[in-house]
């Protein structure tokens, strides 16, 4: 079970925590008014079960550190919940309250330098603004390419941490310099790539771990950078459209209670073999999700002579 473990600014976190707060409320008030729009166009916006329990489980995990975005997105293809092109928008959507309940646990209870924190979640949530600028405007395709590719990237990433390979870290909870440098260019980059669905949790471990911070502060850092760029990142993929509106109460209610069961009752859960049965999973499916670009765009190919057979001559 957690314990409170006070470190850094007080004054510095709760400045951060009002600011979480005010963006929350902002995302709400964005979400509220998307929805209701989306309903009055006439889609089906009750919670359903398998959407529920898909949340439940990758926010329970998600809070353990193993990421919500690989494993929602494996599930939701293989159901046929969510379009491939609205996967990446419905899970900056989606996701965002237990993401901000998550960070408002971790950042109060685990160690880790303010100015380091608050310079690193900066970086992230600019990241993902630009980032999720490009997103939101692919296509399809695009869409399904680089998910595939993220996906298989995260899967070697959670490779490099189950070996062992990945860097142990060190006992620093402060990073200066051009370590700080780093970690802030770091982490632009990881928020940029968060608005494609690859998820930010595992790269971010391996990153604070090769600046040789201690393995914990990775869960702050991580959590509080998604909780602040995931609204900012939603002001692109609301105003575009490109979330599935159907499945996102869905995934934010359920996604609470997981949250808060993961971080205060769970204490021993082995982990491992779960690990390893995410990247197979991962694995699969970011290989399917470019085999079927791939198909996709052979259908499509093979279409355009038919289709200009059948125009009238000009």
């Amino acid at each position: 079970m957690l314990q409170p473990a006070p470190t850094g600014s007080t004054t510095a976190r709760d400045a951060l925590f009002v600011a979480l707060g005010i963006v929350t409320l902002g995302y709400l008030v964005m979400l509220a008014r998307a929805l209701r729009q989306r309903a009055a166009a006439g889609e089906q916006l009750r919670p359903t079960v398998g959407m529920s329990v898909i949340s439940f489980i990758a926010n329970f995990f998600d809070t353990l550190g193993i990421g919500s975005y690989a494993t929602t997105t494996s599930m939701v293809r293989q159901w046929k919940l969510i379009p491939d092109e609205r996967i990446p928008g419905s899970l900056n959507v989606g996701y965002v309250i237990p993401t901000v309940i998550q960070a408002y646990i971790y950042t109060k209870l685990v160690p880790v330098d303010s100015t380091t924190l608050i310079l690193m979640i900066t970086a992230a949530v600019l990241g993902a603004w630009l980032g999720a600028g490009v997103v939101s405007g692919w296509n399809r395709r695009k869409v399904q390419i680089g998910m595939g590719i993220a996906l298989l990237g995260f899967a070697v990433i959670m490779v490099v941490r189950l070996t062992g390979e990945a860097p142990a870290g060190g006992e620093v909870l402060k990073l200066t310099g051009a370590r700080l440098a780093i970690g802030v260019g770091g982490n632009f980059i990881l928020g940029a790539l968060m608005t494609l669905g690859i998820g930010l949790y595992a790269p971010c471990l391996i990153l604070v771990g090769l600046l040789g911070m201690t393995e914990t502060t990775a869960f702050p850092i991580m959590m509080g950078s998604c909780a602040f760029l995931m609204p900012f990142a939603n002001v692109r993929f609301m105003k575009t459209g490109a979330f599935h509106a159907p499945v996102i109460l869905s995934m934010l209610l359920p996604g609470i209670p997981a949250v808060l069961i993961a971080a205060f009752l769970v204490t021993n859960l082995p982990l491992t073999i779960l690990k390893w049965l995410v990247v197979v999973v991962v694995v699969y499916t970011g290989i399917n999700m470019l085999l079927t670009a791939r198909r996709e765009r052979a259908l499509a190919i093979s279409a355009s002579p038919a289709r200009a057979g059948t125009q009238p001559a000009l």
